[in-house]
């Protein structure tokens, strides 16, 4: 398995577990559930593809580690490719799957899409939304840097890093749905029409914000970690 399918299968898997959660079994498990099945396919995801390419699975993580010094741009541009290729994979099985029911349409119930404003969940402003995945993003790449340091005890990381995603859905699952990925969020966009897709910038823009920030100062010697 070369690191470009790995990247797109574990994407994949995100999406379509993740956001499954919250379209098929969302009125069963609730938001903790869901903020779990996101936590949990990540785990399973960096413990299955994490040999082969690290389990970026977002091209956020792939800018950061960039950013840090840990990875080439030319790298990174192969690894977002594949994971936004395998984010539209899952979310188009999930609608595959999602439409099988009698009663299912992506207007009426979604596709996990991310979003903001009057009418999406909390009904939080855009500017606590960009606030939210820009910070809740910057969080989480540090905790990636950080457990997958020198020193750091690395076969812990993916579980780390997991319940790191699992603690930032339970958080802000109201606010934005929870993004700090861009390919999670375009994946579903795309299905779910023009109003997931005109604010999809968001989810673009704020993650890789907070990744870069948090690279630049594992980068700067403030944080010191170097990959093993």
């Amino acid at each position: 398995m070369n690191k470009q399918i790995a990247e797109f299968l574990g994407t994949f898997t995100l999406v379509l577990i993740g956001c499954g959660a919250a379209v098929i079994a969302g009125a069963d498990i609730g938001l903790t559930g869901i903020s779990f099945a996101f936590g949990l396919a990540l785990i399973a995801m960096a413990y299955g593809i994490g040999a082969v390419s690290g389990c970026h699975i977002n091209p956020a993580v792939s800018l950061g580690m960039v950013a840090a010094g840990r990875m080439s741009v030319g790298e990174a541009v192969g690894y977002i490719i594949a994971q936004v290729a395998g984010a539209i994979a899952g979310a188009a099985v999930l609608m595959l799957i999602a439409s099988g029911k009698a009663d299912y349409t992506v207007a009426a119930n979604g596709l996990g899409q991310n979003g903001w404003g009057p009418g999406y969940l909390g009904e939080y402003t855009m500017i606590a939304a960009f606030v939210f995945e820009a910070v809740a993003t910057f969080l989480f790449m540090v905790v990636i840097l950080g457990s997958t340091g020198a020193g750091a005890p690395t076969q812990l990381a993916g579980l780390a890093i997991g319940l790191s995603l699992v603690a930032i859905h339970l958080v802000g699952i109201n606010v934005t749905g929870v993004s700090v990925n861009p390919a999670r969020s375009i994946g579903p966009a795309l299905f779910a029409g023009a109003g997931a897709i005109s604010q999809l910038w968001l989810f673009i823009v704020a993650p890789i914000a907070g990744a870069v920030a948090a690279g630049i100062l594992f980068r700067s010697g403030l944080v010191s970690a170097e990959e093993n």
